[in-house]
């Protein structure tokens, strides 16, 4: 989209400094509709992931399988468009915000948690923990 800008190196550099990534340099990366808040997708990053989204606009993830970026919509014409990121308190998670041409899923799906299970109630969950 047209209308990115790269944000700040000093920005990127606070970013990149709050990261804690894994042993194999990965974060993982949550992808979310910018206008829905639907939670789309779980990927992973690396720093050259995460440098490449930050330069273009548009997100690039790491393929743990393919050992090799992964610019979301190269082949499927869905791209993902950075539109804010987040990092977690812990450091291993970004949340990014995105704007998207469609699905998000490989399967088609608009989301890739399109499965869901039986409701949990909140004493199974409280019991669990």
């Amino acid at each position: 989209m047209a209308d990115y800008q790269p944000p700040a190196a000093a920005a990127v550099a606070e970013l990149l400094a709050a990261l804690r990534p894994d042993d194999r340099g990965l974060v993982a990366a949550i992808a979310q509709d910018c206008d829905t808040g639907k939670v789309l997708t779980l990927a992973w990053m690396n720093r050259e992931a995460i440098d490449k989204t930050l330069a273009t606009g548009r997100v690039t993830y790491f393929s743990r399988s393919r050992q090799k970026l992964w610019l979301k919509g190269e082949t499927s014409g869905n791209f993902q468009y950075l539109r804010n990121i987040a990092v977690d308190c812990d450091g291993d998670a970004l949340l990014l915000k995105v704007a998207r041409d469609g699905p998000a899923c490989h399967t088609g799906a608009d989301s890739c948690f399109f499965r869901s299970f039986a409701p949990v109630s909140a004493g199974d969950v409280d019991a669990a923990v």
